[in-house]
């Protein structure tokens, strides 16, 4: 087992105590040192974690919070993900400025997020719950990504066999949906191989990357996979899957689409691979999955949620779809930027 690429999927917590919080600000301070963030940003990080930690004590139903480190070409930064299945709230906008509190707190909790963060976004919905993401980085932030997402273990494992990665290759943009066979370290052999493959694969259609993966994984018990390669400048959306990877296109108020995925498991036998051209809207955002998420929910019971970032809406959708009895991956990416 790679221990690295599971370490940069993150450490989930469930947080119900004070306790829980005071654990998870330990944690990102070491993740912190040890991504050399600096002293000064080590300790804003801190802040930040105990915050979200503390807002998830007073005011979540179900809270959890993911933990990872987030990279880019020199330096690595740390993300926070804050879930919850509710209150909610009417106004995030509103709620994020010093002195509005609903605990008779003093109300800088999420204000104080924002300030000692790189980066802070948000949705929220009253009776669903909230999710907000936050990155701490040494130096400013660049601008939101392109594409997001996050992957969950299923209950009682410490690590996911589910995957994702992006890239841009020759300056095609690429989304890779992995989900190894099966459960534990093994699966999450298959979906490391795969992750590392996509990143080493050469600049060339989503079919002739999966080809590539298919070959590279020969030494795992394999996965099911996707590749997407959104191109703005022509309108389409390139796409090519085995197995059980659900992708869709989705525009707010319009009709989704689903993506074709052929039978087959990459790193065994020959799998029939195909690829597949689908035009693209403007506003459509690109959302694939792994079968730990159920295929029911549905972008135009969120109003506003097409516009916030990739990670938030990936998150919404793992909180309000995903499946506690597997491994659960979903990825979203702006079709046009």
């Amino acid at each position: 087992m790679n221990e690295n690429a599971v370490a940069e999927r993150g450490i989930w917590f469930r947080v119900e105590t004070g306790s829980t919080g005071s654990a998870v600000r330990r944690a990102a301070e070491r993740l912190g040192h040890h991504l050399q963030l600096g002293e000064a940003r080590t300790a804003d990080l801190a802040i930040v974690t105990a915050e979200l930690a503390s807002n998830l004590v007073k005011h979540a139903d179900d809270g959890v919070l993911l933990l990872r480190p987030v990279r880019r070409e020199r330096e690595a930064g740390v993300e926070l993900v804050a879930i919850d299945s509710g209150p909610g709230m009417a106004d995030l906008t509103v709620s994020s400025r010093d002195g509005h509190s609903t605990a008779g707190t003093l109300g800088i909790g999420l204000g104080a997020i924002a300030r000692q963060s790189s980066w802070f976004d948000g949705y929220s919905l009253p009776g669903r719950g909230t999710v907000l993401a936050v990155q701490v980085w040494p130096s400013p932030p660049e601008p939101t990504p392109w594409a997001g997402g996050l992957t969950r273990p299923l209950s009682g494992e410490t690590v996911s066999g589910d995957g994702y990665a992006v890239r841009v290759a020759d300056g095609r943009r690429q989304v890779l949906v992995c989900d190894g066979l099966g459960h534990g370290p093994l699966a999450s052999a298959a979906s490391d191989a795969a992750i590392t493959a996509f990143h080493a694969a050469p600049a060339s259609s989503p079919a002739a990357v999966v080809q590539h993966l298919h070959r590279a994984m020969s030494h795992t018990r394999g996965a099911a996979l996707a590749v997407a390669e959104p191109d703005p400048a022509s309108g389409v959306l390139r796409y090519a899957g085995l197995g059980n990877i659900v992708g869709r296109l989705v525009s707010p108020g319009g009709r989704p689409r689903g993506l074709v995925s052929l039978p087959g498991i990459a790193g065994h036998q020959r799998p029939v691979v195909r690829e597949y051209d689908y035009p693209i809207d403007a506003d459509a955002l690109l959302v694939m999955h792994s079968d730990g998420v159920v295929d029911r929910w549905e972008l135009d019971d969120y109003p506003g949620l097409a516009e916030r970032s990739p990670v938030v809406v990936a998150a919404t959708v793992l909180r309000d779809a995903g499946t506690r009895r597997d491994d659960a991956c979903v990825v979203v990416a702006r079709t046009r930027t």
